[in-house]
């Protein structure tokens, strides 16, 4: 797995977020670089941010300029560069004992899910977030919204090959276990008191089949057969909570 070199500012090009929670937590972020900020002097204030950020004082409207159509800003925008990417062997934890799982996402797209999906592992303590590199959304303003600060929080790896990465967290003492509504097995029978690496693919697809076939085992969640299916971030959520009540 080859590691990106650390992102250097590119003007104009450089993501934004948006919204008290998620710059709060970007500025909380020893690991996190913030090139500017915008926001009315009451916004600005309650944040007090570090004396070497550029500071733009500016009124709501001004703001809306700023960002895409009709988005919430809640008077406040940063300019910051995306986090390094990480090696999957930084982020396992080296104590056996520690058996939070990990959560891995086959080509979800819609950054609106991914990030209500890294909220919901930071909410259940979750070791990271695998994605691969090519379909997944960028780290933007609408995912880290979405993530509600979970973005500054919960490490996300991201990969050429989900299906190789697999292997190597079986080597780690994963049980990898793929969510599909057409299993037999449900995810409580399916879960390891060990190490757990939930797979879930994006709505309607579900997971390609190379992935499937690095499943340890597949099962689904017991929903009411009137529902044929969840959102994915809520089937996220559901099995995080299930992975993490030992």
């Amino acid at each position: 797995m080859n590691r990106r070199r650390r992102p250097t500012e590119k003007k104009g090009n450089n993501p934004r977020f948006w919204g008290r929670h998620a710059v709060e937590a970007a500025l909380n972020n020893p690991n996190r670089t913030i090139l500017k900020l915008w926001g009315t002097r009451e916004s600005i204030a309650e944040l007090d941010p570090p004396a070497d950020i550029t500071v733009n004082y500016c009124q709501a409207t001004d703001m809306a300029r700023l960002v895409p159509g009709d988005t919430p800003h809640q008077n406040i925008i940063a300019e910051l560069l995306p986090l390094e990417d990480k090696w999957l062997s930084e982020i396992v934890p080296e104590d056996p004992n520690d058996i939070r799982p990990i959560l891995i996402l086959d080509q979800i797209t819609d950054p609106h899910n991914v990030g209500a999906i890294f909220r919901s592992a930071a909410a259940f303590n979750a070791v990271a977030i695998i994605t691969q590199d090519r379909h997944s959304p960028a780290e933007t303003g609408t995912l880290a919204k979405a993530a509600s600060g979970a973005l500054e929080i919960v490490p996300w790896i991201r990969v050429v090959n989900i299906a190789r990465t697999m292997g190597e967290l079986a080597d780690f003492g994963y049980w990898r276990i793929g969510l599909s509504g057409h299993a037999e097995l449900s995810l409580k029978e399916a879960l390891t008191p060990g190490r757990n690496a939930l797979v879930l693919g994006a709505e309607g697809p579900g997971m390609r089949h190379g992935v499937t076939e690095q499943c340890d085992q597949v099962a689904k969640l017991p929903i009411h057969e009137q529902m044929e299916s969840l959102n994915v971030s809520n089937a996220a959520a559901i099995a995080l909570y299930a992975a993490t009540q030992g």
